[in-house]
């Protein structure tokens, strides 16, 4: 899978990705809401962009990242993930981690926006879906901006890094999808 946006590609991590990925999966900021702890390592990197082989989408219950690359300089600016379910036909699942120097930027809006595209465009999907922790108000105006309605807020559902977590789910069907572009 590769995406090119006006500013942007997206294309699967490789290993010249590793140094920049383990960089900014390291920061504590960063981590803060995700699933890995600000101790990410480099061995960690290396092993995670080993094991993204695919140039499609990923097998159902399966993660792909893809490489978020500003284009006019070739720097790593984050990553995406895509998630397609393995229990529900056509739908899958999309989360986005900046560094924090392309943080503010707009591209988590538009290498996320470029993606869901691609999930309904290209790859047919029904749904698509992202799940955000309450707190993070960035990622909630993402999916505001794209269209994403809020399904659920789970209050305190979710034991994550030692606290209570709230989560927010946010969906988007196809169909939503074209008639917000006028197709």
């Amino acid at each position: 899978m590769r995406i090119e946006t006006e500013r942007l590609l997206l294309r699967p991590l490789s290993a010249g990705d590793v140094d920049a990925f383990a960089a900014y999966r390291a920061d504590s900021d960063v981590a803060r809401y995700q699933s890995w702890d600000s101790g990410f390592t480099r061995a960690e990197a290396v092993r995670h962009v080993a094991g993204d082989h695919g140039v499609g989408l990923p097998a159902p219950g399966r993660w792909l990242q893809l490489a978020v690359v500003e284009r006019r300089d070739g720097r790593l600016a984050g990553d995406c993930g895509i998630h397609v379910e393995g229990d529900q036909p056509a739908t899958a699942e999309v989360g986005v981690t900046l560094a924090p120097a392309a943080q503010g930027r707009g591209f988590a809006t538009e290498a996320v926006g470029a993606i869901v595209r691609a999930l309904f465009e290209q790859h047919g999907m029904h749904r698509v879906f992202a799940t955000a922790d309450d707190r993070n108000a960035p990622v909630h105006r993402v999916f505001d901006r794209l269209g994403f309605r809020l399904e659920a807020r789970f209050v305190e559902a979710d034991w994550f890094k030692g606290e209570w977590a709230t989560l927010r789910v946010y969906g988007l069907l196809a169909r939503e999808w074209r008639a917000r572009r006028g197709h």
